[in-house]
């Protein structure tokens, strides 16, 4: 009974206010609500006119977004190419350390050959793939629109876009400038799978330079190694 009670007042609470605004409404002139509706198209209006701003800011992002993006790509291409170069100089060095460890001046031993490290690496990477980073996307996204649910990858809506109530000039700029607002949204949609693209390709450009990166470092190590023990034999050589 004190539970009925308390949701009656409480309903009653928030029943008094909202009579009041229809009464409210109800007596009010035609002037005045004619005032009423000047005031909320012009809210409604310059509402727009920052929608249009703020999508605009988003565009020079992504603009700026993808031209950094574009900067990087190109240093990772010219470091792929010095890796390719050292990976060339690595490959001159092994043959020359191999025909210094020539027995005698003779013949070459098995033992002392330097082979590649890079066909070890990849004979590891074929033993032991990576995951692939990359998802399969089930389903896209839905969004509502006009009470239905619709895919994310829909064709972008078609005006109009507004209730017309005063049908001058403020409703045909809010029109425009909604139709802005959504040009440049279907803008930033392509702009972000380019976006996304292109940072999946780097990716893969990072993880290949990382992997050469470990592969010259062994190979130089390797290197280091059969150099020394060549000088050891030679001076050994040189005493006897």
């Amino acid at each position: 009974m004190i539970t009925t009670l308390r949701t009656l007042e409480y309903l009653e609470k928030f029943k008094i206010p909202a009579e009041s605004q229809f009464r409210r409404m109800a007596d009010m002139s035609v002037e005045e609500m004619t005032t009423k509706a000047n005031c909320v198209t012009d809210q409604s209006l310059e509402s727009t006119r920052r929608m249009v701003q703020m999508t605009n800011d988003s565009l020079n992002v992504g603009v700026k977004t993808m031209t950094m993006l574009d900067e990087q790509g190109e240093t990772l291409k010219n470091v792929e190419r010095e890796m390719d170069q050292i990976k060339q100089d690595m490959k001159q060095a092994r043959k020359n350390l191999n025909e210094l460890s020539k027995c005698c001046g003779l013949c070459l031993c098995p033992c002392n050959r330097l082979k590649s490290t890079e066909s070890d690496w990849r004979k590891k990477q074929v033993r032991e793939p990576k995951e692939s980073k990359q998802k399969v996307v089930s389903s896209q996204p839905t969004a509502v629109r006009n009470g239905q649910a619709v895919s994310a990858g829909s064709t972008a809506p078609t005006g109009p876009y507004i209730k017309r109530i005063t049908n001058d000039d403020r409703e045909d700029e809010m029109e425009e400038n909604l139709s802005q607002v959504v040009n440049h949204i279907e803008i930033l949609k392509n702009m972000a799978l380019d976006l996304s693209n292109k940072i999946e390709d780097q990716i893969q450009i990072i993880d290949h330079a990382n992997n050469e990166i470990t592969t010259i470092t062994s190979e130089v190590a390797a290197a280091e190694k059969q150099a020394r023990k060549h000088k050891r034999n030679t001076e050994r050589t040189t005493k006897s």
